[in-house]
C-alpha cells in the first residue's frame, strides 16, 4: 500500500512558477514509479510527467509541458516534486500524484506505455493549480 499527499497548488499569473510536492509513504514505496497527471474542467485526465523510480531514473514529459516542467525526487523526504515554470492558462487543472508498481513505470508514456494511459495503482487527492491571463 502507498499513501500520497499533494501540496503546493495555488492561484498564479501566466509566466509564474509553482512547485508541487507529493509526500509518499508505505513499506513498498521504494518499488514504485512516480508520476504526475492533471485534469482540467470538462476534459479527460492526462499524463504530465513521470520518473521510473522514487530514487531517480528515467523521466518522461507530455509534449505540452516539456521544457517547462521538471519532475524530481528527494529520497530522504520520500517526496516527489513537480517544478512548473512559465505557467500558462492552459495549465489550469487539478494535479494528481500517482504511484505505479509496473516495472520502471512501463504503464506510462515515454516509459513504455501509450500517451493515452491515465491508469495508476495509487493516487493522491489532488491539488488545484489555477493560472490567470
Amino acid at each position: 500500500q502507498v499513501q500520497l499527499v499533494e501540496s503546493g497548488g495555488g492561484l498564479v499569473q501566466a509566466g509564474d512558477s509553482l512547485r508541487l510536492s507529493c509526500a509518499a509513504s508505505g513499506r513498498t514505496f521504494s518499488n514504485y514509479a512516480m508520476g504526475w497527471f492533471r485534469q482540467a474542467p470538462g476534459k479527460e485526465r492526462e499524463f504530465v510527467a513521470a520518473i521510473s523510480s522514487w530514487r531517480g531514473g528515467s523521466t518522461s514529459y507530455a509534449d505540452s509541458v516539456k521544457g517547462r516542467f521538471t519532475i524530481s525526487t528527494d529520497t530522504a523526504k520520500n517526496t516527489v516534486y513537480l517544478q512548473m515554470n512559465s505557467l500558462k492558462p492552459e495549465d489550469t487543472a487539478v494535479y494528481y500524484c500517482a504511484a505505479d508498481n509496473r516495472p520502471y513505470g512501463s504503464r506510462w508514456y515515454g516509459l513504455g506505455g501509450p500517451s493515452s494511459s491515465v491508469r495508476s495503482d495509487y493516487w493522491g487527492q489532488g491539488t488545484q493549480v489555477t493560472v490567470s491571463s
